[in-house]
């Protein structure tokens, strides 16, 4: 999984009272939630290469029978992704389910106003169900509640999840698909809030439209799960009232609320750049909050959790998408290259994510190939992007329970934010397999960091990996020509003596410390 280099990280010579130190305290009976593993989930839209060039392209020599890249299923498989939204983001918001299925040939192209291209429907509805499998992955549905509503989103659900002996059901079966689909998680609409939005309505508009088009679904399929929308970022000027109003009219018919929210170092300030996670946890709190008082309003019995369904960095194709003709087909649109402080920050937004594994139930990563993706394509290949390590390891390892893990270690002010730890960690306990990890991000730039935890309630444990990503130009990227430039590498940093561990965590790194018996 990691490169071995023969120049494997040095730590800098440090002198004991001079260096900046940080304890992490946990207790194996202080349980913060279990990991639902689709908290590790992502994304493909209808949008630029994450279809077209990115997991389907027909006619290449990387791709199988079905059109489907293999080169890009075997990164998606390594990964480990539970589940992937599809088939939007703001494309979904007018999109046609009817037009994505059937005969190819007999596929209407459109104009497809959100990204302003044309969608020729050749990848669809059956095609996405089809690669999903290949990929060993789940899906999470998006109804179109922008420019449609309750009916045609019962019609697809139907379609998708009804045996046979209807009309959509008996269509699908035409269309070469003989067993349901059987997809049980369904995205009630988009980014419903934001005026760029095809559909856009006030949040009561949406409660109404939701908790009809979520009722009327679960009629059908009892064991469905419903997403209602939330606020597109924090910065929303309707933030709170939005989700307060959205869910005085649906609480009782949805079941998750959603989050999105993207972050970006235009400023070329690094340290507020890292901070954000800081401002992902403020969201996340505020969030619950508002489902916590609703649900209080109305004396409800279930608790409603949170979906944040749109996460990652995205700033760095800005200027390029800006100059895109519209009316094309598979633009380069959104494509970020990823550096390895956008890594860091990832690294240290799903340490966030999982801190809050007690009412975050669902994530994706937006998007998965090409699109803000950890993963790029070309023609002749298909790479991994900085963002890909600490994605990867924290959704193959990050699984299990989450401690309820405190952190004392020096702070700092950026531009943004006040109080910024220098130290974001968590801690998952797999019981079953008898492991403890610890992942955790140095955001300082100048200084290492030393950190103990007592952790003799886990006798035995010993250090079994402790693997780090860092490098000393925070703005390194990967490339298909240089593919390797940020990899993560072994460290001999962390020890265990007397059932108390020890480790350095160098400047700017992001760390993964596995410990077993």
């Amino acid at each position: 999984i990691h490169k071995e280099q023969k120049n494997a990280i040095q730590l800098a010579p440090y002198k004991e009272d001079t260096m900046k130190k940080a304890q992490i305290i946990i207790d194996k009976y202080f349980l913060t939630g279990k990991v639902d593993k689709r908290i590790f989930g992502s994304f493909i839209e209808q949008l630029g290469r994450a279809v077209y060039e990115g997991i389907y392209q027909e006619g290449s020599p990387l791709s199988d029978e079905q059109g489907f890249r293999k080169d890009t299923l075997e990164l998606v498989r390594e990964l480990q992704v539970p589940i992937v939204r599809y088939p939007g983001g703001n494309f979904v918001s007018g999109f046609k389910w009817e037009d994505s299925v059937g005969p190819k040939e007999l596929r209407p192209a459109r104009p497809e106003l959100a990204w302003g291209v044309i969608e020729n429907n050749h990848f669809g509805l059956d095609e996405f169900v089809d690669w999903a499998k290949k990929a060993d992955t789940d899906i999470m549905m998006a109804v179109n509640l922008g420019t449609r509503g309750p009916e045609e989103a019962r019609n697809l659900l139907e379609y998708c999840n009804f045996k046979g002996g209807t009309y959509y059901s008996d269509m699908r079966k035409a269309n070469g698909h003989a067993e349901p689909h059987n997809i049980k998680t369904w995205c009630l609409g988009n980014e419903m809030d934001g005026p760029w939005q095809m559909g856009h309505k006030t949040a009561y508009e949406y409660g109404r439209t939701a908790a009809e088009t979520s009722r009327i679904m679960k009629m059908l399929d009892p064991e469905i799960e419903t997403v209602a929308c939330g606020s597109s970022n924090l910065m929303m000027p309707t933030f709170g009232d939005w989700e307060y109003t959205v869910l005085d009219e649906c609480y009782d018919l949805v079941d998750y609320m959603s989050l999105h929210q993207y972050y970006g170092n235009a400023a070329d300030d690094t340290p507020d750049f890292l901070a954000n996670s800081k401002g992902m946890d403020d969201f996340i709190s505020g969030v619950v909050s508002i489902c916590d008082a609703v649900r209080a309003k109305k004396h409800g019995k279930k608790r409603i959790n949170l979906s944040f369904d749109e996460w990652n960095v995205w700033y760095h194709s800005n200027a390029a998408d800006e100059k895109l003709k519209k009316w094309g087909q598979a633009p380069h649109q959104l494509e970020d290259i990823y550096n390895f402080e956008d890594a860091l920050l990832v690294g240290s937004m799903l340490i966030t994510l999982l801190r809050h594994a007690d009412r975050v139930k669902m994530a994706c990563l937006a998007q998965l190939v090409n699109v803000i993706a950890p993963i790029m394509t070309s023609d002749t290949g298909a790479w991994r992007q900085t963002i890909f390590y600490p994605y990867m390891y924290t959704s193959i390892f990050g699984r299990g329970t989450v401690l309820n893990t405190q952190v004392l270690a020096p702070v700092y002010d950026s531009r943004n934010y006040c109080d910024v730890s220098y130290l974001d960690s968590v801690c998952v306990w797999n019981e079953e397999k008898d492991t403890l990890t610890i992942f955790a991000v140095n955001k300082s730039l100048e200084e290492d960091l030393e950190v103990s935890c007592d952790l003799r309630q886990f006798e035995g444990y010993q250090v079994k990996e402790h693997i780090v990503l860092t490098n000393d130009d925070m703005k390194a990227v990967n490339t298909e020509t240089d593919p390797e430039k940020v990899v993560p590498v072994k460290s001999a940093a962390s020890r265990i003596d007397g059932g108390k561990l020890s480790t350095v965590l160098g400047k700017h790194s992001w760390n993964m410390i596995r410990l077993a018996k």
